[in-house]
């Protein structure tokens, strides 16, 4: 059940092809998505959502493997249309849900700020990376979260700290039902030029040492405790290991990339063959960092 259509300002699709919206480039469709004006459009449709109806949130869709079969439910895509971000009082930053997370990081080192210079590194939206922590270069997302705006299922906005939320390495677990449509960060004073040309030196060893030009979701798996899954995967010799067009990557171990043919199935079932080789031959058991939504077809 979706509210009445005259109601709302956003963009409602039926049966949209999720591969057009994943970075990975695969995916069936979705029974509905809906793009938003604004938070508050946002609030008037989960308003009128089933209480039972399926609901996924959807940025820039790394991160993200969608099944080939689809989403039997709803989408809400924020990329491009939660997009507000402004430089606040003390050193603090505004962003919604929608911002891309190197947008952040630009913005915050051109106005004299730091500590959010490891955001380059995250190919996503602000509100993937609270949702799970994300981190690139050392740094976590939550290490400069000051406060969180959610919605839930009702439609009504809460104000929220991190003392709200069980934070950890890629997990963050807090009040049920509740989505993060926008946060404030605090930052340091900084010098300008300086994060600008850290965010650069983040940016080439990025480009350097990750398939950036294939269409791939970012880290597969968590690194486990005192290790790293790369290396792992690596040492077991699956760097360059295809299943269909869904390959290994040769650059960095801990990324499968899409060669042009691949389907979610041929992605998946590589995730699982690197789990099984990896834990036979190490007896570590990786764990995915990425998200598996959706049916096979």
């Amino acid at each position: 059940m979706t509210p009445a259509t005259s109601k709302l300002r956003g963009v409602l699709r039926e049966n949209e092809m999720l591969s057009r919206h994943t970075s990975w480039r695969v995916g069936g469709p979705v029974a509905r998505f809906y793009q938003p004006a604004d938070i508050e459009d946002l609030s008037v449709f989960m308003a009128g959502l089933s209480v039972e109806e399926p609901i996924y949130w959807l940025g820039l869709g790394s991160n993200l493997l969608v099944r080939d079969g689809g989403y039997r439910g709803t989408v809400i895509c924020t990329s491009g249309v939660l997009n507000g971000l402004d430089v606040l009082e003390q050193q603090r930053i505004y962003v919604e849900a929608g911002v891309a997370c190197p947008k952040v990081a630009k913005v915050a080192a051109n106005h004299g700020l730091t500590g959010a210079e490891f955001l380059c590194g995250i190919p996503g939206t602000m509100g993937g990376a609270l949702a799970m922590n994300a981190g690139a270069f050392g740094g976590e997302t939550w290490d400069v979260v000051a406060s969180v705006q959610t919605l839930d299922r009702q439609g009504t906005l809460h104000q929220r700290t991190a003392a709200d939320y069980q934070i950890g390495y890629r997990q963050v677990r807090g009040p049920q039902d509740e989505w993060f449509v926008s946060c404030v960060l605090q930052l340091k004073s900084g010098d300008s030029e300086e994060s600008q040309n850290r965010i650069k030196t983040l940016l080439s060893k990025r480009s350097a040492s990750q398939p950036t030009q294939q269409a791939n979701a970012g880290s597969v798996f968590r690194n486990p405790p005192g290790d790293y899954a790369a290396r792992l995967i690596e040492a077991c010799g699956l760097k360059g290991t295809c299943i269909g067009g869904a390959c290994v990557s040769e650059k960095h171990a801990n990324f499968i990339v899409n060669t042009g043919t691949a389907s979610a199935a041929d992605i998946e079932a590589l995730i699982t063959k690197v789990q099984q080789t990896v834990e036979q031959e190490t007896g570590v058991r990786l764990q995915t960092e990425v998200r598996v939504v959706g049916d096979n077809k």
